[in-house]
């Protein structure tokens, strides 16, 4: 029974640039308990993997946290399989991309994690409190977002917030991963504690926990993005609302960010330009995440500094 990918990333790669089928890109989570991750992920694989579906799924104790891409003509069994496969599956919330492009996945990773996001809280049990914000449509959130007794509040990394944010949004810096934001929101937001409280996320399931974690430590008047970012776009759209996000949408795939609006908000890190796509550092010892425009690509040759040059091209050239 084929329970693990065994062919190489290049050459499915190839295999999906070379697929003409139409695919949607997909997103979903859910917070339930699950008696045997390991089993459940076991059989999230063999069925993803049977109907050509690629992308990253974690499995945890604590739930499921999805981003796919799927042929069209799958999305109904795949929808009727995760109802089946568990109850607290039956009425799951699923984001549909707000860009849908083939280069988002091109291999399936089917993985088990000790939780589905990482929010380093001790002595806090997320699910058997499980009281989370109330949930705000886009009319809802385009009504309060302006509203002097309302804070909106971005709980993404900073590296995400830069390329496109809501207006008015405020982000605590420094915030690398979703662990540090967590671990000073208390704090953070006692400044806010008398005021409407909006956190917003990508998809909504960071947002879910750290509103948890505030109503847990007395905090009222919270609310969330039903969806996220995505739901928010997804909705503002189908109802013919103002869209208050500028900017790009960053995403945790191969796309790097999803086309919201034409505004460009975020500089190059080296000539500060206005630029908003990301680049890693070419030096294999950095990597470095960055803003990087297209002359300072060729005059840095993908890399983010002069010393990361040299370290680059000497390695290079010794490895000839």
């Amino acid at each position: 029974m084929l329970l693990h990918n065994r062919e190489s990333n290049s050459k499915l790669r190839k295999i999906i640039f070379k697929n003409n089928e139409e695919r949607k890109i997909i997103s979903f989570y859910k917070y339930f308990f699950i008696n045997d991750p390991l089993e459940f992920r076991n059989n999230i694989y063999i069925l993803f993997n049977t109907i050509n579906i690629f992308g990253r799924i974690y499995i945890s104790y604590e739930g499921i946290n999805a981003q796919i891409s799927i042929p069209n003509y799958f999305y109904e069994i795949m929808k009727f399989f995760l109802y089946k496969l568990h109850p607290q599956l039956k009425n799951l919330y699923i984001n549909s991309a707000i860009e849908n492009k083939k280069n988002a996945f091109w291999v399936l990773r089917v993985i088990n994690k000790k939780n589905i996001i990482n929010d380093g809280i001790k002595n806090f049990n997320f699910l058997q409190f499980i009281i989370v914000g109330k949930y705000l449509n886009a009319y809802q959130v385009n009504k309060m977002i302006d509203c002097n007794n309302t804070v909106i509040i971005d709980i993404r990394n900073y590296y995400e917030y830069k390329i496109g944010h809501f207006n008015n949004a405020i982000i605590f810096r420094p915030a690398n991963n979703f662990r540090e934001q967590m671990s000073t929101l208390l704090y953070n937001l006692q400044q806010y504690k008398n005021k409407n409280i909006i956190l917003y996320c990508t998809g909504g399931i960071r947002c879910e926990k750290a509103t948890s974690w505030l109503i847990y430590n007395n905090f009222k008047n919270i609310f969330h993005i039903k969806g996220g970012i995505i739901g928010y776009i997804n909705d503002a759209k189908k109802n013919n609302l103002p869209i208050k996000f500028k900017g790009k949408n960053f995403v945790f795939d191969n796309r790097m960010s999803e086309l919201v609006t034409k505004d460009i908000i975020s500089h190059c890190y080296q000539c500060n330009n206005y630029y908003d796509i990301y680049t890693n550092c070419k030096n294999n010892f950095c990597h470095l995440l960055f803003i990087q425009c297209s002359s300072c690509k060729d005059k840095y040759h993908n890399c983010c500094s002069e010393k990361c040059i040299n370290i680059y091209f000497k390695y290079k050239i010794n490895s000839r």
